[in-house]
Parts: C-alpha cells; sequence; structure tokens
C-alpha cells in the first residue's frame, strides 16, 4: 500500500473511532513502523486535518460549527483590537494568509481561541523574532475564522466591517483560496 492509501486509511479509521488510536496500534494495523505513522500524521496535519495527540494516542477533531475566509486590512497596531474582536464574540482565528501577486497564498496556523493566546502572539511579534505576515502585502490579509455556526460568523464580520477593517476582494484574486493549486 502507498502513502496515499495508507492516510486515507488512517482518516477513516480516526473518522470512525470513539476513542484515541495509539500510533504502535495504526503501525502494527499497516505493518509499518510507528515512525511511518508519525510522519503520516504530519502530512495530514499540514493538510489541514487536525489531529490531536493525547497520551492514549491520536484522535481526529471533527468538524463541528462553521468557518469563513475574510479579507482584511488594518494598521499592525490595530492587529490586537481584530484578533480580541474575533475572540470576544466566540470565534477562533485558525490562520492568517496572505495572496501575493508573485507567490501565491503564503499561510501560517495561529489557532487563537481566547484573550490569552492573543497576548502570547502579540508577544511574540513584539519581541521582534519577526512581523506579521500581512507586511507583506501591505497590511492585506485573510483569516479562515471559526465559530460554533453561521449566526456568530455574521456578528464577527458585521463587528469587524463596523470597525474598517473588511477589505475587498479584488478581481485577480481567487476565490476560492484551497484549490489543490494554490497549496
Amino acid at each position: 500500500m502507498n502513502g496515499d492509501a495508507r492516510r486515507k486509511e488512517i482518516l477513516d479509521i480516526l473518522e470512525k473511532a470513539q476513542s484515541a488510536i495509539s500510533g504502535d496500534n495504526l503501525a502494527d494495523i499497516f505493518e509499518v513502523s510507528r515512525q511511518v505513522i508519525v510522519q503520516d500524521i504530519a502530512l495530514l496535519r499540514a493538510s489541514n486535518y487536525e489531529i490531536l495527540s493525547t497520551n492514549r494516542g491520536y484522535l481526529l477533531q471533527k468538524k463541528n460549527g462553521a468557518s469563513r475566509i475574510l479579507k482584511l486590512y488594518h494598521t499592525n497596531e490595530q492587529t490586537v483590537d481584530e484578533l480580541n474582536c474575533i475572540v470576544d464574540m466566540g470565534g477562533k482565528v485558525q490562520d492568517v494568509f496572505v495572496y501575493h501577486k508573485v507567490y501565491g497564498v503564503i499561510r501560517a496556523d495561529l489557532n487563537i481561541r481566547n484573550r490569552r493566546d492573543v497576548k502570547t502572539y502579540m508577544d511574540e511579534i513584539a519581541s521582534g523574532k519577526s512581523t506579521p505576515l500581512m507586511n507583506v502585502t501591505s497590511g492585506y490579509h485573510y483569516h479562515t475564522i471559526l465559530a460554533d455556526d453561521e449566526e456568530t460568523l455574521d456578528q464577527i464580520q458585521e463587528e469587524l466591517e463596523n470597525m474598517g477593517f473588511l477589505a475587498e476582494l479584488k478581481n485577480y484574486e481567487p476565490v476560492d483560496f484551497w484549490k489543490k493549486d494554490n497549496g
């Protein structure tokens, strides 16, 4: 069995599982080493599957709720206001990405769920290790926002618009950012 087929079956097993599945158990099922399973899990995570590692094994985070991609624009100083707005209204900032005319989509996971996560993120940025990804595109950036339901996403979007942070999509920007050719 090749790696793609094995990863598809691993996902199937994790989707049906009622409890965590150990890496050793998966290795036995597929007759591969545990390290191969660890690499498979890393590749699945890189493909945007939320797989949690627990002391008892792997769990696939079930996709409950709703998600929406919003294009935003603001200054570096307004980042904290943007992120706090989203989490205060019940959203989770899954990622940040930019659409660069030469490089295409450049994306980074954030997984910001609450004000403590916002503070940690802002402290990392303030440490000078790096600058926000939005600086690559003069402040324009996108977030995938998760929430319990579409109504919550509507409220978040409305509040971000009231704050003046929503930006319009241009005709050269892809509408479906996650098609296979965009990564």
